[in-house]
């Protein structure tokens, strides 16, 4: 029935013609395009038997961002499509859609022959991200016939998609080693594999401790090198704990000095932690701030007292690293120094202008019950940049959570909570709402909480504060004990359908520099894999919506975040856009949207630092960086847009 409706409707296909010189100048790809926008499968289908394997290969990408199972029996003959092209595309689909009903044709297609690497490639990530439990073994024991140079870089990349979902076994651990002694491209694959392998610290120390020495004093690709840091964290062995030490002090690339700052123990002395104290005074921020969140993993009593963190604050010349060695000094103060400690962190709090340094010191502060009320004051505060109130509260609802927090002041936090629900800031109410909802901080919730609860919902205007509704729509479950969640209301491509008449004046490869004040950063658009994505980021540019908007948001060897009119992460457009999920992934200096969930993207964007393969497939990636990825990994919190404009076409 199915095929024969999809042939019916072929017959109403236009004429293959000529390429134009747009994509998008092409009445049947804005259709295709268009049907994915509105999540409309059947309007999808007809296409993956359309003439043209430009079409086919459209449809099935497209099926990949709308991720609907029904799809699944019409793309698995796709698998065997004459074109390349269509076969990488729908084996991509059918990974998307993580249907296991497909593990039987993607691991037939793979014991035979293909002449492509990318579509072999896909079909193995395809596997991993189909297998169950009790498939697993297809992805080692399929066997494709002949030489075949694609083959281990796509099971190590498979282990991976099936280790992030959690399927880690001894048996993956086993494999993912071996092919650390493989080509590049296998190796940085099974390096990302063994940093996912939850359950198995064991076996990773028994079987790939040598494999992960070996590779992370001496492999070429700092990807893997980092990896294998981070996978060296889980192995409680004294000579993983030595090469992390090498590495965090001695390694060329910061992104490994950084994984193996994070990956070592905190059972290390502050006295014999000399790479620590090295990446404290490191030039770039990021790495600085790394070393000084080390500090922060000892456990109570393990250091001797906050005269050995203040001295150490005052050695960095960055602001986020001078306020976490300050935490963790208030952290591990003995009750006598607590005070002095915590009014050097409030005597800097009321020196700095920068409400990101403020927001910091907040954090900073939430160590100390005592700062109860300074910290309720901030989270009150009616002017000024929203950063600072949202996380005061936040501050105060983590110091709810201090073993001594004083009972008496009970009814005083859960007042706040109502105080703050009731302003109804959205940088606040998903806060609040976390810990109304949570019984280790409001043990006994009345229904006033949900009568607060879902008064400040209905203040809410959707779509443009979808993540701060579903924060509230949450807690709301949660507390009214429903069996399943609440499904998100998630504007509809009618609310924002794609500009198709300005996506077709943005010519493929469009350029676009984003003057910051640490430097150019040059994007290049990818408008043929997110034509609605880049249409709304071009129309904001425009408009001059980006200039003078602040990086609000930036992890350490992960992203720099950005585009957010308030400037704390909860600003958004007055529409969602739908996500664009393409055969795109997240390497270095790929540009993706920022999102609440799927299908709920707007304005503000990131910058990745290096490759982060756990994004690919459910953030749009809508840019790539070409000039500037040194200025991406200068950028600190609180480092701003200047100008952002369009670039003209080279002649």
């Amino acid at each position: 029935m199915l095929k024969s409706l999809a042939l019916l409707t072929l017959f109403a296909l236009p004429a293959l013609a000529a390429p134009p010189a747009h994509p998008y100048a092409d009445a049947t790809r804005r259709r295709i395009a268009t049907a994915q926008d509105e999540r409309n499968t059947a309007a999808l289908l007809p296409y993956l038997q359309a003439a043209s394997a430009t079409y086919r290969a459209a449809a099935a990408e497209a099926l990949a961002s709308v991720q609907d199972k029904k799809a699944v029996p019409a793309l698995l003959p796709l698998l065997r499509d004459a074109s390349p092209a269509v076969r990488r595309a729908a084996a991509y689909a059918l990974g998307q859609t993580g249907d296991s009903l497909a593990v039987p044709a993607l691991a037939q297609r793979l014991a035979q022959p293909e002449a492509s690497a990318p579509a072999r490639r896909a079909t193995y990530e395809a596997l991993g991200r189909c297998v169950t439990k009790r498939s697993l073994h297809q992805l080692w024991e399929v066997k494709p016939p002949g030489p075949d140079s694609a083959a281990a870089p796509g099971l190590a990349w498979a282990l991976y998609r099936a280790s992030l979902r959690g399927l880690a076994t001894p048996e993956v651990v086993r494999h993912a080693a071996a092919l650390l002694a493989q080509q590049a491209p296998a190796r940085a694959g099974a390096s990302a594999a063994l940093t996912r392998m939850r359950g198995q610290d064991s076996t990773l120390a028994k079987v790939a401790l040598p494999a992960l020495l070996r590779a992370s004093a001496a492999d070429p690709d700092y990807f893997v090198r980092e990896n294998c840091a981070t996978a060296l964290g889980r192995v409680a062995r004294p000579a993983a704990y030595a090469a992390l030490s090498k590495l965090a002090s001695e390694d060329a690339d910061h992104r490994v000095r950084i994984a193996a700052l994070r990956a070592l123990p905190a059972t290390l002395s502050l006295a014999t932690a000399t790479s620590v104290r090295q990446g404290i005074v490191r030039p770039l921020a990021q790495e600085s701030l790394a070393a000084a969140e080390w500090f922060l993993k000892f456990q109570a009593g393990a250091l001797a007292a906050s005269d050995d963190f203040l001295p150490e604050s005052r050695r960095t010349a960055h602001w986020r690293a001078r306020a976490a060695l300050l935490q963790a000094g208030l952290r591990y103060a003995t009750t006598a120094q607590r005070p002095a400690v915590a009014d050097t962190i409030r005597q800097r709090y009321q020196r700095t202008a920068n409400p990101y340094e403020k927001a910091a010191l907040l954090t900073a502060l939430s160590e100390d019950p005592a700062q109860f009320d300074f910290l309720a004051q901030e989270a009150a505060l009616p002017t000024g940049p929203p950063i600072v109130p949202g996380t005061a509260l936040a501050a105060l609802v983590s110091l709810r959570g201090n073993k001594n927090f004083p009972a008496a002041r009970q009814a005083d936090f859960t007042a706040a909570l109502h105080q703050a629900l009731a302003r109804a800031d959205v940088a606040q109410l998903a806060t609040a709402a976390e810990a109304l909802a949570n019984p280790a901080l409001v043990p006994a919730p009345q229904p006033a909480d949900l009568a607060a609860l879902r008064q400040a919902q209905g203040k809410l205007t959707l779509p443009r504060e979808i993540e701060a509704w579903l924060g509230l729509q949450q807690a709301l479950d949660k507390l009214e004990k429903k069996p399943t969640p609440t499904p998100a209301p998630v504007g509809p491509a009618s609310q924002h359908p794609i500009d198709w008449a300005l996506v077709q004046t943005i010519p493929v490869g469009q350029r676009v520099q984003m003057t910051t004040t640490k430097g150019i950063i040059v994007l290049e658009m990818k408008v043929v894999e997110a034509p609605g994505s880049v249409a709304s980021f071009v129309s904001l540019v425009q408009q001059y919506f980006y200039d003078g908007l602040y990086f609000h948001r930036v992890v350490p060897d992960f992203v720099a975040q950005g585009g957010d009119p308030r400037g704390d992460g909860s600003g958004s457009t007055p529409y969602n856009l739908r996500s664009e999920l393409a055969q795109l992934t997240y390497g270095a200096g790929a540009v993706g949207l920022a999102s609440a969930g799927k299908d709920t993207e707007s304005c503000q964007f990131f910058f990745t630092h290096q490759p982060t393969p756990h994004l690919d497939g459910r953030y749009t990636i809508f840019a790539q960086v070409v000039r500037g990825l040194d200025v991406v990994q200068q950028l600190e919190i609180g480092d701003k847009m200047l100008r952002v404009e369009l670039l003209k076409a080279a002649r």
